[in-house]
């Protein structure tokens, strides 16, 4: 479902201009797509900052004049201290289309203990519906055990859902803890050397 947003259209541009709208707790925007000239917004912040919690979210766009824009948010920019939105670059979508989009991968279930799951890859470049757009791809390793290993192309996704992302790369795999690994590796260390200073000794 869409997230619907009263929209304004910008006049003014430059560094000036979006700080000011920024302080009227707005978030400037562009809208690009479909060879059309690109459209300069300004979005309520409270009501875009909540949508844009899903970074592939829809979005429906209300200008003053009536017209509509349905849209997706291509990219997000934050102010690298507070976090908040500074700006968003969105492209235009219409029904039936499709579009490239970078999708989080979600783990449920847990290995077999000792054993852990890591995401080895954090997202999968899929070709979707561009109004039925997942927010994550969730793959299940309840009950794996060490060793266990998943590709690209062995991921189960939605209907009507291609894998742009190359189908070889590893997405999740099962192994002991890392933090464990470690920990034996420096008890390890620790021990030979208490066998060189006890051997020196003698």
């Amino acid at each position: 479902m869409a997230e619907k947003l009263n929209v304004e259209l910008r006049e003014d541009f430059g560094k000036g201009a979006a700080r000011r709208i920024r302080a009227d707790s707005r978030v400037p925007a562009v809208l690009y797509g479909h060879g059309e000239a690109p459209l300069h917004l300004s979005l309520p912040g409270h009501a875009t900052a909540l949508a844009a919690r899903n970074p592939n979210a829809l979005l429906e766009l209300s200008l003053a004049d009536g017209s509509q824009h349905l849209a997706l948010i291509k990219e997000i920019q934050r102010h690298p201290l507070k976090r908040s939105l500074t700006h968003l670059d969105l492209i235009t979508v219409r029904k039936g289309e499709k579009v490239e989009v970078d999708i989080p991968v979600v783990l449920t279930g847990a290995p077999v203990a000792p054993a852990d799951a890591f995401v080895d890859l954090q997202v999968l470049v899929l070709s979707v519906d561009a109004l039925h757009v997942p927010e994550h791809i969730e793959i299940d390793v309840e009950g794996t055990e060490e060793g266990y290993q998943l590709f690209a192309g062995d991921v189960t996704l939605p209907k009507n859902t291609e894998l742009v992302t190359d189908a070889e790369i590893l997405v999740v795999s099962v192994a002991l803890p890392r933090v464990q690994e470690t920990e034996d590796e420096e008890s390890e260390g620790a021990a030979a050397e208490s066998t060189e200073e006890s051997s020196e000794q003698e």
